[in-house]
């Protein structure tokens, strides 16, 4: 057992879901889009308009907040389709049609599960839509990846609002400057270092788990507070599983 100096017990890793633990939201799209029959930029087009009906630019903030109810703004999304796109199409359950066939990103798993043997805190933050609850949990088991889940419905606010960091941070029990968030998208990253965290722009489970290993590599008082070094190498104990795993390309 590491002694309470140990960085890996003052670092709280806290892992965006959708394009961290999943592939992409562009090919999320893509792939949704082709199973209703309607072409990516349409649907993009058509999500930003309904978005747009509720004074907000984020296309996911009505629903994960959440301002309106997946079934009703389902509805809207048809309509819309139909309206301004001229496409009757009948989309149904959201939710099922987006998380169908939707890979788990294995190597970011494995790494997961490594930070934690290690002794490192690792949350979920995400912003969720209520009813993909029960999605995302059949494809993660998230009693044994995550010591706390942290989602925008169930709270009351979202990535980036500073808010939702300091409630993640008080609940893994760290300062901000020993939380990290992993997140796919730089918005999200900047709002986590405007509340004194690092973060760290997802693209793939090796270049983000290089990126971890080196702060918890440094010895000293600073350990995981440290300033990020760029290009490091991970540790072989870390990234064993990662490359076993070999890379997914969200």
């Amino acid at each position: 057992m590491t002694g309470a100096t140990d960085p890996a017990h003052r670092l709280a890793v806290w892992s965006d879901f959708g394009g961290v633990l999943t592939p992409s939201a562009a090919e999320s799209t893509r792939a949704f889009g082709e199973r209703i029959g309607v072409r990516p930029e349409v649907l993009r087009r058509a999500v930003g308009t309904v978005t747009a009906r509720y004074g907000v630019s984020d296309p996911m903030e009505p629903l994960d907040t959440p301002l309106v109810d997946e079934a009703t703004w389902t509805r809207q999304l048809e309509q819309v389709l139909a309206e301004e796109h001229g496409l009757p199409v009948r989309i149904g359950d959201f939710g099922s049609h987006w998380f169908a066939d939707r890979a788990v990103n294995e190597p970011w798993l494995a790494a997961l599960r490594g930070l934690r043997s290690r002794g490192v805190f690792v949350g979920l933050l995400s912003n969720m839509v209520p009813s993909w609850e029960r999605h995302w949990r059949a494809m993660v088991p998230a009693e044994e990846l995550f010591d706390q889940v942290v989602v925008s419905h169930q709270v009351g606010c979202r990535k980036p609002d500073r808010r939702i960091f300091e409630l993640a941070a008080s609940l893994a029990g760290r300062p901000p400057e020993h939380c990290v968030l992993v997140d796919d998208l730089a918005a999200n990253c900047a709002g986590a270092r405007a509340a004194g965290w690092h973060a760290i722009e997802f693209s793939d489970a090796g270049s983000a788990l290089d990126r971890l290993t080196t702060w918890l590599d440094q010895p000293g008082p600073a350990g995981a507070a440290s300033t990020p070094v760029p290009h490091a190498s991970a540790t072989p104990s870390l990234t064993t599983a990662v490359h076993t795993a070999g890379r997914n390309p969200s």
